[in-house]
């Protein structure tokens, strides 16, 4: 996927292995985050008041019939590898039958963070607005993050648990990211989905500045804290109580990075579709994260959540099938590559605003 880029970008070499290691140790101390209080208040008199409040808001961003659109091209794309799936035969809703993916149907291999779907949801009117309207301008820049498709009544997905965590680190303090994802499926109470702590967004800092930040419990990155049962407890007793988001075909789903959350499989019988995006303010970005993003895109790596500062993407290794052998499917590249243009270059960052 070569874009010219007005700044030469380095190779993807030791070097950049070496930055991401080292950008996901957790400093002693971080600078203030000019956006810190952004979410302190709730003074806007629109769905922003239940971000401050809930921890979460939901927000139309794609009309209906558009967005199940989107879900049959995201289903297109599963029935796209030879390896049988067929999702009018649920015999095929098998690991066996269906690229690898992990908790029962999120996707983050195969190049599928930059697939041409992903990206024109990214794209779309709506999500973007309802990020300018989070920070205050719409001039932002996108994560690389996948999808999810979670098919019902599976009996191969064991239970990975609940994985209850936040995607920013316990060292910061203040609002640091929005989290978002748009729901391309009707999604009521059986259908898998989001499960949102409520309230937890507003005490979370509290509850470190009283037990401390010592621990460091993430799987890589260094904006993510996995939650114990007992850490949970203290959110309970000051009542907390968890919430399963349901949402319609187009909307957008937001969330403050420090609401706890996790998601769960569909128990009923519809499938679970969905693409995670988040969006930041383009002038965050230092000029080593906007090479570093540039480099990404045009590697087809997907990052974490938080798109402008201390990045976390993988250097490339095929997912691997349930015999351990690499998927022959997967060669780090998407099946459909996005077209690149002017709004595509700016999320990335390779243009300015």
């Amino acid at each position: 996927m070569p874009v010219a880029v007005a700044t030469p970008v380095e190779p993807a070499t030791s070097s950049f292995k070496k930055l991401f290691t080292e950008r996901t140790t957790p400093p002693p101390e971080l600078p203030p985050f000019v956006y810190a209080d952004r979410f302190d208040k709730p003074v806007f008199g629109d769905w922003r008041d239940e971000l401050v409040t809930k921890g979460y808001a939901v927000v139309k961003a794609v009309p209906t019939e558009k967005a199940l659109e989107y879900r049959e091209r995201m289903f297109q794309w599963m029935e796209s590898f030879p390896l049988g799936f067929d999702r009018a035969d649920p015999l095929t809703w098998k690991n066996e039958h269906l690229p690898v993916h992990m908790k029962g149907g999120m996707f983050h291999g195969y190049g599928f963070c930059h697939e041409q779907v992903l990206w024109d949801l990214r794209c779309e009117d709506g999500v973007i607005d309802a990020f300018a309207k989070v920070w205050g301008t719409d001039e932002l820049i996108t994560s690389f993050d996948g999808g999810s498709i979670m098919l019902p009544k599976r009996t191969d997905v064991p239970d990975g648990g609940k994985w209850e965590h936040m995607d920013q680190s316990h060292y910061r303090k203040g609002f640091y990211c929005c989290q978002g994802l748009v729901n391309l499926n009707y999604n009521g109470p059986e259908d898998g989905g989001l499960m949102v702590l409520e309230g937890s967004s507003k005490l979370v800092e509290e509850h470190f500045d009283v037990h401390g930040r010592h621990s460091y419990k993430s799987w890589g990155p260094f904006d993510w804290h996995g939650f114990t049962d007992e850490e949970q407890q203290w959110f309970y007793d000051r009542g907390c109580k968890w919430v399963k988001v349901c949402a319609e075909p187009g909307d957008l789903i937001l969330w403050d990075s420090r609401t706890m959350h996790y998601n769960v499989r569909p128990s009923g019988e519809r499938d679970r579709v969905c693409s995670y995006i988040c969006m930041a303010p383009a002038h965050l970005l230092s000029d080593d994260d906007r090479k570093l993003r540039v480099h990404c895109f045009e590697a087809c790596k997907g990052t974490t959540h938080v798109p402008f500062a201390a990045i976390f993407a993988r250097e490339f290794d095929p997912v691997k099938r349930s015999d351990g052998n690499p998927c022959p499917h997967d060669t780090g590249r998407p099946k459909n590559p996005p077209t690149v243009n002017d709004r595509v270059e700016k999320l990335v960052g390779i243009k300015p605003y």
